[in-house]
């Protein structure tokens, strides 16, 4: 960070007015900036004009700020000595170099319209009001970052374009946009009826979505092209719904917020299902959507695991979801949180180097749309690997982590990693619902013989994820 100094231009108007000059000196001197004025730097036989120009001119002198009240103006309009002469140097720089900031305004006193008493050569240029002292006290932080070059209101890091301009297919979801935007601000302004501005957003992301499924045979050579086009149309419904879990989940009441969250994992599973008007169709069809089911469950967990909000979690893994009334053949209405993993073998086709094969292409898709900042791809790995804890735990559930392919020896699993501490392993426990680390064991290793982990094979650095759980290292450290 440069360190500021500043050169202090005014005019003796009175000895009030040069007291007043003084104490903004001395304050600005106690805030760590290197302040030259007149009554600290100009000695008994200077040249007062010429110590003016050099502080002017001076490039070590980061800015000149000048002190406007009715005498200064008048003085510099009329060119006088003194302060004329001292503007005349000031107005040649400024008029010489019209966008440069060293030179900063300081108005002390305004007319009777209400405007600021400023020289002529000044007019145009942004000032700062300290003409009362409870103008000082409320301008004196902008005054001191404007000398640090630390302003208040920071111009964001420039992001990626977004996907409607890259892509060649258009994303047409301002609505949704348009619609958390207006959840955002009610969240945040505490607004009544947030649970209309709730519904309305999550209803818009559904209806796009939804709009999305393939209801007749599509006409296309690649079907697996076609997934792969509507996956990334699905892109933006998944980083609306991560935003609003980023969002609501720290500051809704937890209970609330359960609810509205299970309520819409149960319509994001009816994404994957067939649409009951349609009778005659091929699985295929449907893949796009089973992929972003999954993908957007994977962000919601990674979501509420960076959030702490390990309350949520256990009721995301212990609820039971509603079936849509198109896979309904049996007794059974409700299905386990695992009714939201997804597969896509016609991705292989496109996906796929030439002469191999993937051994999860749903995974490989969503590693290659992984560009959250906020949640990488570490987050979703890390997700995963809790979400295949909780298969394990919980009776007649089955999930394949595919993304868990991507992971090696040398990755390690923070939340996992950390959990060997007492206090975070009761985050774990809060999130499984198990507070004896032996009984995690004995219950996780009855999940590796119901799943008979050892048949995947393909996983080539892990086939029972044991270690990176850090199973024999949980809760040993107090």
């Amino acid at each position: 960070m440069e360190e500021p100094k500043v050169f202090i231009s005014y005019s003796w108007s009175d000895q009030s007015h040069q007291e007043l000059v003084k104490h903004w000196a001395d304050r600005l001197v106690a805030d760590g900036i290197d302040v030259i004025l007149d009554v600290y730097d100009l000695k008994e036989g200077d040249d007062k004009y010429a110590f003016m120009e050099s502080m002017v001119t001076d490039p070590k002198v980061t800015h000149v700020l000048v002190i406007c009240d009715r005498v200064y103006a008048e003085k510099a309009n009329a060119r006088k000595a003194g302060v004329g002469t001292e503007t005349q140097i000031i107005s040649g720089e400024v008029y010489e170099k019209v966008k440069q900031s060293k030179f900063i305004p300081i108005v002390c006193e305004f007319n009777d319209n209400r405007e600021p008493i400023l020289p002529a050569f000044m007019k145009s240029r942004m000032w700062i009001n300290f003409s009362s002292s409870e103008a000082e006290n409320e301008n004196w932080e902008q005054l001191v970052r404007l000398l640090y070059g630390k302003p208040q209101h920071v111009k964001p890091k420039k992001g990626k374009a977004p996907s409607f301009i890259t892509s060649d297919t258009p994303v047409p979801t301002s609505e949704a946009f348009a619609k958390f935007n207006s959840l955002k601000q009610a969240v945040l302004q505490d607004k009544k009826g947030l649970n209309h501005y709730r519904r309305d957003f999550i209803d818009s992301c559904i209806t796009y979505a939804d709009n999305l499924r393939v209801r007749e045979r599509p006409e296309v050579e690649s079907i697996g092209e076609k997934v792969l086009e509507d996956c990334g149309k699905l892109k933006a419904v998944r980083d609306y719904l991560c935003d609003w879990v980023l969002l609501e989940s720290e500051i809704s009441d937890e209970v609330i917020f359960s609810e509205a969250l299970i309520d819409v994992l149960e319509k994001l599973r009816e994404l994957k299902s067939r649409p009951q008007e349609i009778n005659s169709w091929n699985d295929s069809w449907f893949e796009a959507h089973s992929v972003f089911v999954y993908e957007t469950f994977l962000y919601i967990v990674a979501a509420l695991l960076k959030l702490g909000a390990y309350n949520i979690l256990n009721e995301i893994f212990t609820s039971h979801y509603l079936l849509p009334s198109s896979d309904r053949h049996g007794t059974s209405n409700f299905e386990t949180f695992d009714c939201f993993h997804g597969y896509s073998e016609t991705l292989q086709s496109v996906l796929a180097p030439e002469n191999q094969r993937l051994h999860a292409p749903a995974a490989e898709l969503i590693k290659r749309q992984a560009d959250r900042e906020d949640i990488p791809f570490s987050g979703l790995r890390q997700a995963e690997l809790l979400t295949l804890m909780m298969s394990f735990l919980t009776p007649d559930t089955h999930w394949y982590p595919g993304t868990l392919h991507y992971s090696s020896y040398s990755n390690g699993y923070p939340f996992f990693v950390r959990a060997a501490q007492h206090k975070n392993f009761l985050k774990l426990a809060k999130i499984t619902g198990i507070e004896s680390v032996d009984i995690l064991r004995e219950k996780v290793k009855e999940g590796h013989e119901r799943v008979e982990v050892s048949r995947w094979h393909n996983f080539h650095y892990e086939r029972n994820f044991w270690s990176s759980m850090n199973m024999d290292d949980l809760d040993s450290i107090k």
